[in-house]
């Protein structure tokens, strides 16, 4: 992706997601106060993941899942216990995603690209797949789309982190690193028509 490139995909995440802020606000409103009451706690949820060249930067959703005791584990399957019964709407219907729209306006993400891990993940890769890090996590991309229903996928496992890190992650890592040298800016308006739509 040449520089010119990137300044394209820029503008268009600034301009567009300052007007799906301007759309959805009462949205996000609305949802956090719901997911506060359900889980007696801030209603927004914020991690650390990974972003551009690696750095750390704090991802903010909806949240849609309480605190289990001694329930540790990253990977999560649609029959997480920990989701919520407003957590199992927003999830569905991608509300709880309406929040990072502020963090593609600070710079942190962009609207298209590869989905942003916890640490463990995306930096740990090395050689040419490292190249993935060269882009900002993006909200939608090739491989969330072909794996929207991967908590399904993973409920049906014996071992689903096994499962995530053997089979669906290197297809990840393919299918971004694709994206990356076949970038066009009808492509992102695209997945995002796709992201919509489906």
């Amino acid at each position: 992706m040449t520089l010119r490139q990137k300044k394209i995909k820029r503008t268009f995440d600034i301009i567009v997601s300052l007007i799906g802020l301007s759309l959805t606000w009462w949205v996000i409103i609305i949802a956090f106060l719901i997911a506060s009451v359900e889980t007696c706690s801030n209603g927004f949820f914020i991690q650390m993941r990974v972003g551009r060249k690696g750095k750390l930067f704090p991802l903010i959703k909806i949240k849609t899942m309480r605190p289990i005791e001694n329930f540790s584990t990253t990977i999560t399957t649609a029959f997480d216990p920990r989701i919520t019964r407003s957590g199992t709407f927003f999830r569905k219907t991608k509300i709880d995603e309406l929040p990072q729209l502020i963090n593609v306006v600070l710079g942190q993400m962009s609207l298209v690209g590869p989905r942003p891990d916890v640490s463990g993940y995306t930096d740990t890769l090395i050689g040419d797949d490292a190249e993935i890090l060269t882009l900002r996590p993006g909200i939608t991309g090739p491989a969330t789309l072909k794996y929207k229903d991967e908590e399904n996928i993973l409920a049906s496992q014996d071992d689903p982190k096994r499962y995530n890190d053997e089979i669906i992650w290197p297809d990840k890592v393919r299918l971004n690193r694709r994206y990356i040298h076949e970038w066009s800016f009808m492509g992102d308006i695209g997945y995002l028509w796709r992201t919509i739509f489906s």
